[in-house]
């Protein structure tokens, strides 16, 4: 495949070079951490169990020489998608005197973190942090906190416009949302608008919890929809299994944020990697211990997405996946 092809599906943000220039650390040259200390994280996370994902921040932390049990120390906190347990566990990891708090689940997580703490410093991932209140600026966070803007409200309207390039014939598009995440208002704002150009209607589902998730999709069901947007969320990522068989169940052809979704059996997803974003996370705690501010580290934003289809899926579905698209894609699971 032509890198023209492959660059015209890739989303590019500017004025980011001094954000990469920061944090960027050569593999060759493994930064060590400070001589003589054992470093102490806090680790919030709004899921019920660790994951991939974790595991991914751990693996960055080792890259750079942090091995736990020698030199570090990991607080792992899970609040099991329950909402109203986040803030109390934030502020139990500041009472332990942490060096670091990693906030991870998007950005209620983040909030969190933010309330219980003004001096230990936050690193986070979550999606639009400029206009939520939780940084003052992509360039100068300024406070406590720093960390990685996922771009992911950005690009929904464009997960549309794929769906649609895909399936022609759609009329009807579930939109399935976790009202709770903060960013979920903003995200549906974009994705009417797209949904109007393309002569699409929309039928938004809720799901607070995973126990809503089937409900959702016998309302979809019920209403004739003929294709599935799932907006971004931590939650409805960790039951990504439970949404791509409901769609096949249902027979609903879906675009998703992160390629976990068409690895786990989806149709398509177009988005960042989540898990080299988890990995990238340490790169900020590694500055942090070494006496950086989190209110000097520039907010790290994504310069390119990728495509991912499903071929197998797609051919159960019974789509043909157009030949220029599939070029365009970088990786196609077949």
């Amino acid at each position: 495949m032509s890198a023209a092809n492959r660059r015209a599906l890739r989303v590019r943000t500017f004025g980011l070079t001094i954000a990469l220039a920061v944090l960027a650390v050569p593999l060759a040259a493994k930064a060590q951490p400070p001589p003589g200390k054992t470093a102490r994280i806090g680790y919030l996370s709004i899921r019920s169990a660790p994951s991939h994902l974790d595991e991914a921040f751990r693996q960055g932390m080792r890259d750079l020489g942090y091995i736990e049990g020698r030199n570090l120390t990991i607080e792992f906190r899970w609040a099991d998608w329950k909402l109203g347990r986040v803030q109390g566990l934030a502020e139990e990891l500041v009472r332990l005197n942490v060096d670091v708090i990693v906030s991870t689940g998007g950005i209620a997580t983040a909030l969190a973190a933010k309330r219980a703490t003004s001096t230990v410093p936050i690193v986070f991932t979550a999606g639009d942090p400029v206009g939520t209140g939780l940084v003052e600026s992509l360039g100068r966070p300024g406070g406590n906190l720093t960390g990685t803007d996922l771009l992911n409200i950005e690009i929904n309207a464009k997960r549309l416009e794929l769906l649609k390039e895909v399936v022609p014939q759609i009329s009807r598009v579930a939109v399935l949302t976790n009202p709770a995440n903060p960013n979920t208002a903003r995200g549906l704002k974009d994705v009417e608008v797209a949904a109007g150009a393309l002569k699409l209607k929309l039928q938004v589902l809720e799901a607070r919890d995973p126990g809503k998730i089937e409900d959702a999709f016998v309302a979809m069901t019920k209403e004739r929809a003929s294709a599935l947007l799932v907006l971004p969320d931590p939650m409805l990522l960790a039951q990504r299994e439970r949404i791509v068989g409901l769609a096949a169940k249902h027979r609903l052809p879906g675009v998703y944020e992160f390629r976990e979704f068409p690895e786990a059996g989806g149709l398509m997803s177009y988005g960042t990697s989540i898990t080299d974003v988890y990995r990238r996370l340490a790169t900020y705690v590694d500055k942090i211990l070494k006496g950086a501010k989190p209110a000097d580290l520039p907010i790290e934003r994504p310069t390119t997405f990728e495509l991912v289809i499903n071929l197998k899926t797609a051919k159960t579905l019974g789509l043909t996946i157009p030949q220029s698209l599939q070029v365009r894609a970088d990786h196609v699971i077949r």
